[in-house]
């Protein structure tokens, strides 16, 4: 299978050095500034089992050649447009897309432009992010891949998918009911995300403040409000997981969302937050928590 890459930063970069080195035939589309940083230096994964480098395949727009079986994205979402663009020429009549982003605005963007047909859910936990030199650190060894058919259906296509995907040293998950695996992985990111966000801290210094954890309660209660309102089925046990592990004082969680704004960087606030407000104004449901975070979030992009 040939497999498109779209971006090399900390999900991208670990998941797909994961691919290549199980044997997958994989190109890494990268901006310029990444493409000269992985010709200079490899692909460089520090993990818990120690430091591994390759030589990756790369590719940049303008030299994209040929289609691709399988384009996994994994880019900020605010990067979507542009990288829609650049995957156009790769997109043939067998081409699936699998995109690995926050929120679930993008797969109605992508299937928009590309068709319903070719977009397969996917997401990934792992706990991750980039170096000072670009080299890809794996935080703790949790490192899984979900994926399957947006409608339930995963015909002979996806089989194909997950036949390349399950041998890649990763924790694989080929699920016949991704949708809701998608709304329960925004529930646990909005949540980490909105709380640590506006608190500026790790949820156990959240979780040890007074106050601390009748915030991430609110905030949970009001994001399950709205996905649920939105057509998630809830699973009791699934979602009762989600709380535990967001209430564990003993462990100190942040959200790349929270990664990036404590860097300065550009962040997810209309993905991740933004849009689970306009749900919410739909059934015109209060959410004066989510409210306050994204007022938060949003003199933070004007300070920037």
């Amino acid at each position: 299978m040939r497999i498109l890459m779209a971006g090399a930063g900390a999900t991208g970069g670990y998941f797909g050095a994961r691919l290549a080195q199980a044997g997958q035939d994989v190109t890494f589309l990268v901006r310029e500034r990444r493409y000269q940083q992985l010709q200079a230096s490899g692909l460089v994964l520090q993990t818990p089992q120690g430091t591994e480098t390759l030589q990756p395949q790369l590719a940049q727009a303008s030299s994209l050649t040929g289609h691709y079986d399988l384009i996994i994205v994994t880019v900020k979402s605010f990067a979507l447009d542009q990288v829609m663009e650049d995957i156009a020429p790769a997109v043939g009549p067998e081409t699936l897309i699998m995109p690995i982003l926050n929120g679930l605005r993008h797969i109605a963007t992508l299937q928009q432009r590309f068709g319903e047909d070719r977009v397969i859910g996917g997401l990934c936990k792992i706990n991750a992010t980039l170096g000072d030199n670009g080299e890809v650190i794996q935080l703790t060894p949790l490192h899984q891949l979900y994926y399957g058919a947006l409608d339930g259906n995963n015909d002979a296509r996806l089989q194909r998918v997950d036949a390349a995907l399950r041998d890649c040293q990763v924790d694989t998950r080929f699920s016949d009911n991704i949708m809701d695996e998608l709304w329960e992985k925004w529930l646990l990111l909005s949540t980490l995300g909105a709380v640590c966000c506006l608190a500026r801290g790790n949820t156990q210094q959240i979780l040890t403040s007074r106050g601390g954890e009748a915030l991430l309660q609110g905030v949970f209660s009001e994001i399950l409000s709205v996905i649920t309102a939105e057509g998630y089925q809830t699973r009791p046990a699934a979602t009762a997981r989600i709380l535990e592990l967001l209430s564990d004082p003993a462990t100190p969680m942040t959200s790349s969302m929270y990664r990036d704004l404590t860097q300065g960087f550009d962040i997810e606030a209309d993905q991740v937050i933004g849009d689970l407000l306009l749900r919410a104004k739909r059934h015109s449901l209060a959410t004066p928590l989510l409210n306050a975070v994204d007022v938060n979030l949003q003199v933070y992009l004007q300070q920037r």
